[in-house]
């Protein structure tokens, strides 16, 4: 691999194809292939952005020697097995959010990155979303104090979502609430206890055997005083769609709108009682990116003159931004060798505390401990 340039392969086109600008735009990646089965699709695609090299079969993909890393944005159910599949064949990794459904699966991705020495990273939107990135500021320069206690949510409605969506546990895809509570210190989990609420419609309960229609969790954290509570839903809940991150010091606390495009709240200790808490409109941090990518920080640029977006970037309120800062920081990683946040440790111990608290839900909130190889 260059020591200036990585070429990347986008395998899954939907979402996938709101990275592609980027990549090319990029001062030290190149976008060398694109995957999709639908030939029809990966031509689509292909064409409007001008990409050669189309696979509709992974395996052949994986077998090119011109490709370092896949950047995987298929659906939940085929990541595990495709990042693993990559590693196997020599290849870099970096992945749409959650890492794995299962332990096991976090777990050989875990020993494959540290048996060959290949990077991967999860690609959790939040994490550089432009409210974390600020709050994450504050946070560095102190001006939060002491952290108290963190808290997150992700209320999304996902009838008419395709396949595997429907009756899916809420804290099976947990990673948007669960990131930025442990992203913000890069803390790790230590133990869960989850609780259950309401029911969905029957219809979606064998689908995964989970009923529940909202999972509430409670975080502790390792070597640390510090506890989160997230909490999740996907069906049969009335909330506009929310990702949320508030954050409570001794010094300052911030907390997430209640209504999506609102300012952020700022507490501040020791003012008179009126004057604690006031409005601020969040920063955009594209002046942390190259100049060429910088713009993808704004909404309105994905997707090409026509403006057209994946349903996942627009309901997401453009997902804070983050796109560019993820593509960014995984050709980073793999330029300079460094871990990128979250790295496949981190990456596990985040995606297995939603897959544990389900677990906790279904044994009545009892506390389910995270495994050591997250913990490393």
């Amino acid at each position: 691999m260059s020591d200036k340039s990585v070429n990347i392969a986008i395998v899954g086109l939907g979402f996938g194809a709101e990275f592609i600008p980027i990549y090319q735009r990029h001062p030290h990646a190149n976008m060398a292939a694109i995957c999709q089965r639908t030939k029809a699709s990966l031509d689509e695609v292909g064409d409007k952005y001008g990409i050669e090299k189309r696979y509709q079969s992974y395996e052949e993909l994986l077998k090119d020697p011109e490709v370092d890393a896949v950047h995987i944005n298929t659906p939940i159910p085929n990541h595990a097995e495709q990042s693993i599949a990559a590693l196997k064949a020599g290849k870099h990794v970096a992945c749409t959010v959650p890492m794995a459904t299962s332990v096991d699966e976090c777990k050989e991705i875990v020993e494959l990155t540290q048996s060959t020495g290949l990077k991967y990273m999860m690609m959790e939107t939040v994490v550089y979303a432009r409210e974390f990135l600020f709050m994450k500021e504050l946070y560095d320069k102190g001006e939060l104090g002491k952290l108290q206690f963190l808290k997150a949510s992700h209320q999304q409605d996902m009838d008419g979502w395709p396949g595997y969506w429907p009756g899916l546990p809420p804290m099976h895809y947990a990673t948007h609430c669960v990131g930025p509570v442990l992203g913000l210190g890069q803390d790790q989990a230590e133990y869960v206890s989850c609780f259950p609420s309401g029911t969905i419609r029957e219809e979606m309960h064998e689908c995964y055997g989970s009923p529940y229609a909202v999972e509430t969790c409670h975080i502790k954290f390792k070597d640390s005083d510090l506890s989160a509570l997230v909490y999740r839903s996907l069906f049969d809940v009335a909330r506009q769609y929310r990702e949320s991150f508030e954050v409570y010091g001794s010094k300052k606390a911030v907390e997430w709108p209640l209504i999506e495009g609102e300012p952020l709240i700022v507490h501040t200790a020791k003012k008179p009682e009126p004057e604690i808490p006031e409005q601020v409109e969040c920063p955009d941090y594209g002046h942390l990116l190259p100049d060429e990518i910088a713009p993808f920080t704004t909404g309105g640029v994905y997707g090409g003159d026509d403006g057209e977006e994946h349903l996942s970037f627009t309901q997401g309120a453009g997902h804070g931004g983050s796109h560019p800062h993820l593509a960014h920081q995984f050709v980073q990683m793999l330029l300079s060798g460094e871990d990128a946040y979250p790295n496949a440790v981190q990456s596990a111990n985040i995606t297995c505390t939603g897959i544990l608290a389900h677990e906790s839900a279904q044994k009545g909130g009892e506390i389910v401990r995270l495994p050591e190889f997250t913990l490393q």
